[in-house]
């Protein structure tokens, strides 16, 4: 009898595995730290605690993002941007073959899933940015501060526009993904959700 894990290779690097569940793990933190919805309960929590551990998770994110930038450069094969970002007509032909069930499976990302990570960490970039930028202008801390220095409120509700939209944009776009994980770990008939837990994948 031949052991099913002889099958498998390791694709994902222990690396972009911690990214991938960390960087998860800070969105959520500080997409549920912010926003209008939650100014209506946060007099009765304590709003300067919730307000520290939103920044220290865009922080987090923007760490995560300057790591995720240089490691599709340096890391290993599949963590390489080279390795799956595709122009749009590779992108679109392979959704089409998705949506006809005859898309062929991929080792590493397909294009489409490379699309959306490039997509993910563009919106994610700009959602951390405007929030950097909030934060300087609006609270007078972080790194921007001294150049925001007497920010007018115009100004402020523009950033804090950009910052929300970009946040609400990465969410729908993580929706999408879900979706994309799902449809393809049936489609192929392997736990795509496992593998980025494991690291390996069916050879």
């Amino acid at each position: 009898m031949n052991d099913h894990h002889s099958t498998e290779i390791t694709v994902w690097d222990p690396l972009v595995r911690l990214f991938h569940w960390i960087l998860a793990t800070a969105f959520c933190t500080a997409y549920f730290t912010q926003g209008e919805w939650f100014e209506n309960i946060q007099d009765r929590l304590d709003g300067e605690w919730l307000q520290t551990v939103h920044v220290w998770a865009g922080y987090t994110i923007a760490g995560l993002l300057l790591f995720r930038l240089l490691w599709g450069f340096a890391g290993p094969r599949h963590a390489r941007f080279a390795d799956f970002v595709r122009g749009p007509g590779a992108t679109l032909s392979y959704l089409k073959q998705v949506l006809t069930l005859r898309a062929r499976r991929h080792l590493g990302h397909n294009p489409a899933g490379g699309a959306m990570i490039v997509i993910l960490l563009l919106s994610l970039t700009t959602a951390v940015t405007a929030g950097l930028l909030l934060y300087g202008a609006d609270k007078g801390l972080g790194p921007l501060a001294g150049w925001l220095a007497g920010s007018g409120e115009n100004t402020i509700r523009s950033i804090k526009e950009i910052h929300e939209f970009f946040a609400n944009f990465t969410l729908v776009l993580i929706a999408g993904h879900l979706i994309g994980v799902v449809w393809e770990s049936l489609l192929h008939r392997e736990n795509l959700a496992r593998a980025m837990v494991t690291g390996r994948k069916r050879a």
